[in-house]
Protein backbone atom coordinates (compact mmCIF):
# COMPACT_ATOMS: atom_id res chain seq x y z
CA UNK A 1 0.00 0.00 0.00
CA UNK A 2 1.58 3.32 -1.12
CA UNK A 3 -0.51 5.92 1.57
CA UNK A 4 0.22 3.97 5.44
CA UNK A 5 1.00 7.52 6.41
CA UNK A 6 -2.62 8.88 6.08
CA UNK A 7 -4.99 6.41 7.88
CA UNK A 8 -8.21 8.45 7.30
CA UNK A 9 -8.07 8.27 4.23
CA UNK A 10 -8.82 5.89 1.55
CA UNK A 11 -6.95 2.40 2.09
CA UNK A 12 -5.64 2.18 5.76
CA UNK A 13 -3.91 -0.70 7.39
CA UNK A 14 -3.99 -1.63 11.21
CA UNK A 15 -0.59 -1.74 12.55
CA UNK A 16 1.22 -5.06 11.57
CA UNK A 17 -0.14 -7.04 7.95
CA UNK A 18 -3.34 -9.45 7.16
CA UNK A 19 -0.85 -12.26 7.40
CA UNK A 20 -3.11 -13.91 9.95
CA UNK A 21 -5.92 -13.58 7.95
CA UNK A 22 -4.43 -15.59 4.63
CA UNK A 23 -0.98 -16.68 4.48
CA UNK A 24 1.26 -16.21 1.05
CA UNK A 25 0.46 -18.90 -1.72
CA UNK A 26 2.62 -19.98 -4.90
CA UNK A 27 -0.50 -20.64 -6.60
CA UNK A 28 -2.16 -18.33 -8.65
CA UNK A 29 -3.61 -15.49 -6.81
CA UNK A 30 -7.43 -15.56 -5.93
CA UNK A 31 -9.67 -12.89 -7.31
CA UNK A 32 -9.45 -10.09 -5.04
CA UNK A 33 -13.43 -9.28 -3.08
CA UNK A 34 -14.63 -6.96 -0.53
CA UNK A 35 -17.04 -7.23 2.57
CA UNK A 36 -18.85 -4.40 2.86
CA UNK A 37 -19.06 -2.75 6.72
CA UNK A 38 -22.01 -0.77 7.09
CA UNK A 39 -24.42 0.31 10.53
CA UNK A 40 -25.53 3.81 12.34
CA UNK A 41 -23.17 6.44 12.29
CA UNK A 42 -21.03 5.55 15.15
CA UNK A 43 -21.44 1.98 15.87
CA UNK A 44 -17.77 1.32 15.34
CA UNK A 45 -17.41 0.49 11.70
CA UNK A 46 -14.23 2.20 11.60
CA UNK A 47 -12.72 0.56 14.91
CA UNK A 48 -13.29 -2.86 13.79
CA UNK A 49 -12.38 -2.28 10.21
CA UNK A 50 -9.04 -1.30 11.80
CA UNK A 51 -8.28 -4.38 14.04
CA UNK A 52 -9.35 -6.30 11.19
CA UNK A 53 -5.94 -6.16 9.55
CA UNK A 54 -7.08 -6.07 6.26
CA UNK A 55 -6.52 -3.40 3.98
CA UNK A 56 -9.99 -0.50 4.78
CA UNK A 57 -11.16 1.71 1.90
CA UNK A 58 -13.27 4.89 3.35
CA UNK A 59 -16.50 4.76 1.71
CA UNK A 60 -17.21 8.43 3.66
CA UNK A 61 -14.52 9.56 1.50
CA UNK A 62 -17.30 9.37 -1.28
CA UNK A 63 -19.71 11.87 -0.18
CA UNK A 64 -21.09 14.57 -2.23
CA UNK A 65 -20.15 18.45 -1.88
CA UNK A 66 -21.67 21.06 0.57
CA UNK A 67 -22.60 23.14 -3.33
CA UNK A 68 -23.92 20.16 -4.91
CA UNK A 69 -27.84 20.85 -6.00
CA UNK A 70 -28.71 17.30 -5.60
CA UNK A 71 -28.01 17.17 -2.04
CA UNK A 72 -31.20 15.78 0.14
CA UNK A 73 -32.56 17.84 3.23
CA UNK A 74 -33.80 16.77 6.26
CA UNK A 75 -37.84 17.07 6.14
CA UNK A 76 -39.07 20.19 7.46
CA UNK A 77 -35.98 21.73 7.96
CA UNK A 78 -32.63 23.71 5.85
CA UNK A 79 -30.32 21.25 7.18
CA UNK A 80 -28.80 18.87 4.72
CA UNK A 81 -29.78 15.16 5.50
CA UNK A 82 -25.86 14.02 5.51
CA UNK A 83 -27.91 10.56 6.41
CA UNK A 84 -29.77 10.09 3.51
CA UNK A 85 -27.95 7.82 0.22
CA UNK A 86 -28.61 10.58 -1.68
CA UNK A 87 -25.65 12.82 -0.17
CA UNK A 88 -23.78 10.11 -1.03
CA UNK A 89 -22.14 9.15 -5.02
CA UNK A 90 -22.73 5.61 -4.97
CA UNK A 91 -21.33 5.20 -8.60
CA UNK A 92 -18.09 6.46 -8.08
CA UNK A 93 -17.61 4.25 -4.83
CA UNK A 94 -18.66 1.15 -6.74
CA UNK A 95 -16.64 2.06 -9.64
CA UNK A 96 -13.40 2.58 -7.14
CA UNK A 97 -14.45 -1.08 -5.22
CA UNK A 98 -14.81 -2.81 -8.99
CA UNK A 99 -11.04 -1.15 -9.87
CA UNK A 100 -9.24 -2.03 -6.63
CA UNK A 101 -10.23 -5.84 -6.93
CA UNK A 102 -9.50 -6.10 -10.53
CA UNK A 103 -6.03 -3.82 -10.75
CA UNK A 104 -5.50 -3.44 -6.71
CA UNK A 105 -5.09 -0.01 -7.46
CA UNK A 106 -7.30 3.16 -7.66
CA UNK A 107 -7.94 7.11 -7.21
CA UNK A 108 -10.41 8.11 -4.62
CA UNK A 109 -11.26 12.09 -3.67
CA UNK A 110 -9.73 13.16 0.19
CA UNK A 111 -12.44 14.81 1.90
CA UNK A 112 -13.44 17.06 4.53
CA UNK A 113 -16.24 16.35 6.18
CA UNK A 114 -16.36 19.31 8.74
CA UNK A 115 -15.67 21.22 5.11
CA UNK A 116 -18.33 19.13 2.86
CA UNK A 117 -15.91 19.68 0.13
CA UNK A 118 -13.46 17.18 -1.48
CA UNK A 119 -9.97 18.53 -0.96
CA UNK A 120 -8.06 16.41 -3.34
CA UNK A 121 -7.66 12.86 -5.06
CA UNK A 122 -5.49 10.12 -3.91
CA UNK A 123 -3.93 6.97 -5.51
CA UNK A 124 -4.51 3.74 -3.40
CA UNK A 125 -2.46 0.30 -3.93
CA UNK A 126 -3.72 -2.49 -2.47
CA UNK A 127 -1.51 -5.04 -4.53
CA UNK A 128 -2.36 -8.46 -4.70
CA UNK A 129 -4.78 -8.88 -0.86
CA UNK A 130 -7.39 -11.08 -2.05
CA UNK A 131 -10.23 -9.35 0.49
CA UNK A 132 -10.43 -6.07 1.65
CA UNK A 133 -12.87 -4.09 3.98
CA UNK A 134 -15.08 -0.51 2.32
CA UNK A 135 -16.71 0.51 5.15
CA UNK A 136 -18.93 3.30 5.40
CA UNK A 137 -22.82 4.39 6.80
CA UNK A 138 -24.28 3.72 3.14
CA UNK A 139 -22.37 0.78 2.66
CA UNK A 140 -25.65 -1.51 2.57
CA UNK A 141 -26.86 0.76 -0.89
CA UNK A 142 -24.21 -1.38 -3.02
CA UNK A 143 -24.42 -4.91 -1.26
CA UNK A 144 -26.96 -5.77 -4.58
CA UNK A 145 -23.91 -3.85 -7.46
CA UNK A 146 -21.13 -5.73 -5.73
CA UNK A 147 -22.79 -9.01 -5.51
CA UNK A 148 -23.85 -8.01 -9.47
CA UNK A 149 -20.24 -7.56 -10.19
CA UNK A 150 -19.21 -10.76 -8.58
CA UNK A 151 -16.81 -9.13 -5.94
CA UNK A 152 -18.47 -9.63 -2.57
CA UNK A 153 -17.29 -11.49 -0.11
CA UNK A 154 -19.81 -10.72 2.38
CA UNK A 155 -22.17 -7.41 4.09
CA UNK A 156 -22.03 -6.92 7.89
CA UNK A 157 -24.30 -4.21 9.51
CA UNK A 158 -22.66 -3.04 12.98
CA UNK A 159 -25.38 -2.15 15.86
CA UNK A 160 -24.27 -1.24 19.52
CA UNK A 161 -28.19 0.17 20.55
CA UNK A 162 -29.45 3.33 19.99
CA UNK A 163 -28.33 4.86 23.51
CA UNK A 164 -24.84 3.72 23.10
CA UNK A 165 -24.02 4.95 19.88
CA UNK A 166 -25.92 8.65 20.61
CA UNK A 167 -23.21 8.85 22.98
CA UNK A 168 -20.34 7.72 20.88
CA UNK A 169 -21.22 9.59 17.71
CA UNK A 170 -21.80 12.44 19.57
CA UNK A 171 -18.51 13.04 21.41
CA UNK A 172 -16.58 11.42 17.88
CA UNK A 173 -18.11 14.12 15.92
CA UNK A 174 -17.33 16.42 18.52
CA UNK A 175 -13.94 16.10 19.03
CA UNK A 176 -13.39 15.93 15.34
CA UNK A 177 -14.78 19.29 14.97
CA UNK A 178 -17.43 17.66 12.30
CA UNK A 179 -20.37 19.81 12.15
CA UNK A 180 -21.99 22.99 14.79
CA UNK A 181 -23.00 21.74 18.35
CA UNK A 182 -26.51 22.33 17.66
CA UNK A 183 -26.69 20.45 14.45
CA UNK A 184 -24.97 17.19 16.07
CA UNK A 185 -27.35 17.42 18.93
CA UNK A 186 -30.39 17.89 16.17
CA UNK A 187 -28.59 14.91 14.17
CA UNK A 188 -27.76 13.19 16.93
CA UNK A 189 -31.30 13.13 18.38
CA UNK A 190 -32.28 12.67 15.12
CA UNK A 191 -30.88 9.10 14.45
CA UNK A 192 -31.54 7.77 17.60
CA UNK A 193 -34.92 7.72 17.16
CA UNK A 194 -34.45 6.25 13.39
CA UNK A 195 -31.23 3.53 14.41
CA UNK A 196 -34.17 0.35 14.41
CA UNK A 197 -35.50 1.61 11.04
CA UNK A 198 -31.64 2.54 9.70
CA UNK A 199 -30.58 -0.97 10.76
CA UNK A 200 -33.96 -2.94 9.14
CA UNK A 201 -32.70 -0.95 5.65
CA UNK A 202 -29.52 -2.07 6.08
CA UNK A 203 -30.53 -6.02 6.50
CA UNK A 204 -32.88 -5.78 3.99
CA UNK A 205 -30.73 -4.20 1.35
CA UNK A 206 -28.57 -7.80 2.27
CA UNK A 207 -26.03 -6.78 5.14
CA UNK A 208 -25.91 -9.09 8.29
CA UNK A 209 -26.69 -7.43 11.49
CA UNK A 210 -24.34 -8.81 14.08
CA UNK A 211 -21.92 -7.50 17.01
CA UNK A 212 -18.14 -6.56 16.92
CA UNK A 213 -17.42 -10.31 17.63
CA UNK A 214 -19.75 -11.93 15.06
CA UNK A 215 -18.51 -9.71 12.60
CA UNK A 216 -14.59 -10.74 13.34
CA UNK A 217 -15.77 -14.33 13.39
CA UNK A 218 -17.39 -13.54 9.88
CA UNK A 219 -14.38 -11.74 8.85
CA UNK A 220 -12.02 -14.64 9.71
CA UNK A 221 -14.61 -16.72 7.84
CA UNK A 222 -13.98 -14.84 4.25
CA UNK A 223 -10.73 -14.46 4.22
CA UNK A 224 -10.37 -18.40 4.88
CA UNK A 225 -11.08 -18.80 1.00
CA UNK A 226 -7.63 -18.05 0.25
CA UNK A 227 -5.04 -20.04 -0.43
CA UNK A 228 -2.92 -22.27 2.11
CA UNK A 229 0.12 -21.55 2.28
CA UNK A 230 2.19 -23.56 -0.65
CA UNK A 231 4.21 -26.50 1.36
CA UNK A 232 7.97 -27.11 0.12
CA UNK A 233 9.71 -30.06 0.28
CA UNK A 234 12.70 -30.44 2.88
Amino acid sequence: MTRASKPTRGVVHAPGDASHWCSVSSQPPTPTRVVLLCGPSGSGKSLLAARAGLPVLRLDDFYKEGDDPTLPLVAGSSDIDWDHPGSWDADTAVAAIAELCRTGRTSVPVYDIALSARTGEETIEIGRTPLFIAEGVFAAEIVGRCRELGVLADALCLSRGPVTTFRRRFLRDLREGRKSVPFLLRRGWRLMRAERSIVARQTALGAYACDRDEAMDRLASAAGHCPTTARTAA
